[in-house]
């Protein structure tokens, strides 16, 4: 059966190839089949990948927080932030909002269609660090996605951890993703709160920003010793959360973010990703959030 892509002339990728060795020599290509694809609202979707090498398969490994880049030959790559545990080794979990010409070519592909994925690229988030303390995991938005992999961890090692709060804010309640899962996320004993910008006939739950219900949460704790934090979301979110968390007492080097949004190559070498002289790809996307406010740009 041919499991090529549809709709353009692709170029056959060998089942592992090095596809363009830059000088440091850790470039690679992965040729990786769709296995599954699940719509979680109207502009995002889930896709399952697997690499087709078994072997491979068996000893790719990454960090939470880590991303790989996705090439669909003829059409174009991009980065991609892992979305599953890192326990499934190379069977990885990508969640994509179609938004523009490869994300919307992705959009129409079926299961058994074959790409391209190299990596993993980046910085992680210190969950060993974490444990045996509360961690606070807060996201906005396409957040979410890149905090559900750190998350997977925690809950596999529940007993690792102390007290876990989610706290989880969207637009709309059409566009909260991974909502099969809030129950599961319950039953590990996670305070799972979600709260909307604006509610429509199906939402019965909170409203307002996210900081609202946050400072619900941690108030009256006792943040300095034992809590980290990990916030992902948008620029102006992280930043207001962070703030919040830092005048509640927790220092900054426990807090971590992702800039995943600045990701490009992944590489360094396009020089998209630079806030002044740092390379998100390369020094990221994962920081401390002190190191972030010495990034002024990123924020």
């Amino acid at each position: 059966m041919d499991r090529r892509l549809p709709f353009v002339e692709v170029v056959d990728v060998p089942h592992t190839h090095r596809r363009v060795q830059d000088l440091a020599g850790f470039e690679y290509s992965y040729q990786a089949e769709i296995t599954n694809v699940y719509p979680l609202t109207a502009t995002e979707k889930l896709y399952q990948i697997q690499l087709c090498d078994p072997v491979l398969r068996r000893t790719f490994s990454f960090s939470p927080g880590q991303f790989v880049m996705l090439e669909v030959p003829g059409i174009g790559e991009a980065p991609f932030s892992i979305s599953s545990s890192p326990g499934r080794g190379g069977d990885i979990e990508l969640c994509i909002r179609a938004v523009g010409n490869l994300t919307n070519f992705l959009d129409r592909v079926q299961r058994g269609a074959l790409v391209g994925i190299s990596g993993p690229f980046g910085t992680s988030f210190p969950v060993e660090e974490m444990q045996g303390s509360d961690v606070l995991f807060i996201a906005g938005g396409l957040g979410i996605v890149p905090l559900r992999s750190p998350l997977s961890v925690v809950l596999e090692n529940r007993s690792r951890y102390r007290a876990v709060d989610l706290v989880y804010g969207a637009k709309r309640p059409s566009e909260l993703l991974f909502t099969y899962q809030y129950d599961a996320w319950r039953r590990f004993d996670i305070e799972l709160r979600i709260t909307v910008d604006e509610a429509d006939a199906t939402w019965d739950g909170p409203v307002g920003l996210i900081t609202e219900i946050l400072k619900e949460r941690i108030a009256g704790r006792e943040l300095a010793r034992t809590t980290h934090a990990i916030v992902c979301g948008p620029p102006v979110m992280f930043k207001f959360v962070c703030n919040m968390l830092t005048a509640a007492g927790l220092p900054m080097q426990r807090m971590f973010v992702s800039l995943e949004r600045r990701m490009h190559c992944g590489r360094g070498k396009c020089c998209r990703c630079n806030i002044g002289s740092t390379y998100t790809c390369l020094k990221g996307p994962v920081f401390d959030y002190w190191s972030v406010m010495n990034l002024k740009e990123a924020i």
